[in-house]
């Protein structure tokens, strides 16, 4: 199996490499730059991310990663035990959160762990249910009630956005941050205008309407209470 570790510690780096490269294929990087010419160029069953890295965080990789699709294992490290850092960077996509100083032992356990997850794990992720609305990211398919629903590109990554965080309020920005290359702070109407084709596709034409505004912050999908 192919590690990448993203760290821009060299001490930890060696630590690391030494444990790991008897069970493992490891690669290395110490920037958020390198970090994404690397996934660009190669497929890695698992990451080992620092949150800070040089010229960005890892947050960013996080982020970048998941809008991609890809359900690749990470394992961040950080020196930083900030609950509200920690509940950030899993909402962003990373599977796992150690802080420094840390057990290389532990680790290793951990990684073996996300590791072991079945394929069918993989694919329940890649396939989301709310309510009768499925989206199916590997098929690249949406339908309702049955029926197949035509999505544009960015029509698909915005819904697929909102549906990954159901239940949750997704601002704009992180709308724009998802669906969108390069993000534009100034093109937030961008957002507004792709919720309206939405839906115009995936509400009206069906009984009850399933993206909320959310006034001055965003949109979300509510996950319907199951009924009694």
């Amino acid at each position: 199996m192919k590690l990448l570790i993203a760290e821009d510690d060299s001490d930890i780096v060696l630590v690391l490499y030494r444990a790991l490269r008897a069970n493992y294929l490891v690669d290395t990087t110490s920037s958020v730059s390198g970090a994404l010419k690397k996934l660009d160029d190669n497929e890695y069953d698992a990451i080992i991310l620092d949150l800070n890295l040089t010229n960005d965080t890892g947050l960013t990789i996080c982020e970048k990663i998941r809008g991609q699709g890809r359900h690749t294992p990470i394992i961040v490290l950080s020196g930083c035990a900030d609950v509200l850092d920690k509940v950030k960077l899993l909402d962003s996509g990373a599977n796992d959160y150690m802080t420094k100083p840390f057990d290389i032992e532990e680790l290793n356990a951990r990684l073996r762990v996300l590791l072991r997850q079945p394929a069918s794990a993989s694919a329940a992720r890649d396939r989301i249910a709310i309510g009768d609305l499925i989206l199916d990211s590997v098929r690249y398919q949406v339908e309702r009630d049955g029926k197949n629903i035509e999505l544009r590109k960015k029509e698909f990554a915005v819904l697929e956005c909102l549906m990954k965080n159901a239940g949750r309020v997704v601002s704009r920005g992180s709308l724009l941050n998802y669906a969108w290359d390069e993000q534009d702070f100034n093109a937030t109407n961008t957002v507004d205008v792709h919720i309206k084709y939405l839906r115009d596709k995936i509400d009206r034409p069906y009984n009850s309407g399933l993206i909320k505004t959310i006034h001055g912050i965003g949109y979300k999908i509510d996950i319907p209470k199951p009924i009694s």
